[in-house]
């Protein structure tokens, strides 16, 4: 990451992480729970930029959410920060979220369905697929909470 602090408020502001752990301007850790789950660092990348298109590098970094209201609080908090989401899909497994943090690495949020809930063949093999995810759906799930945002008809289908 370029800056620590851009990314501590994507990460802890719209994500909701915790800082457990910093080292001055450098690095810092982040958690969902008791421990360190993320470290972030700008040792080699202070200033730097994103990588260009078509070059190697980390695809995405997944974060799976216990539940789907869980899921649907994150939607919300990525909309509320203005976030432009990339894609979003129902994998029949999970739900998924995607978008670019501050840097332009690539985030997916996502929760699992319970097993005895994946889809399957008449024969019991794993049968997944990727279909649109209807937000306002998801977001139904926070509907008693004040300002839960409705969104159009969401983006594309990854």
């Amino acid at each position: 990451m370029a800056d620590l602090e851009r990314a501590l408020r994507f990460d802890c502001g719209v994500l909701g992480f915790e800082i457990t752990q910093r080292d001055g301007a450098q690095a810092a850790f982040v958690s969902a729970g008791d421990y360190h789950h993320i470290g972030l660092n700008t040792w080699e990348s202070r200033g730097g930029s994103p990588p260009p298109a078509g070059t190697t590098g980390l695809y995405h970094t997944a974060i799976l959410y216990p539940t789907r209201r869980a899921l649907a609080v994150a939607l919300r908090s990525v909309l509320e920060a203005g976030i432009v989401l990339d894609g979003a899909s129902d994998h029949g497994v999970s739900e998924a979220l995607y978008l670019r943090d501050p840097d332009e690495n690539g985030v997916e949020l996502y929760w699992d369905r319970p097993k005895e809930q994946w889809p399957r063949t008449p024969t019991g093999e794993l049968a997944m697929f990727t279909r649109r995810l209807d937000l306002n759906g998801l977001l139904k799930e926070i509907e008693s909470v004040p300002d839960a945002p409705k969104v159009d008809a969401g983006p594309r289908d990854l």
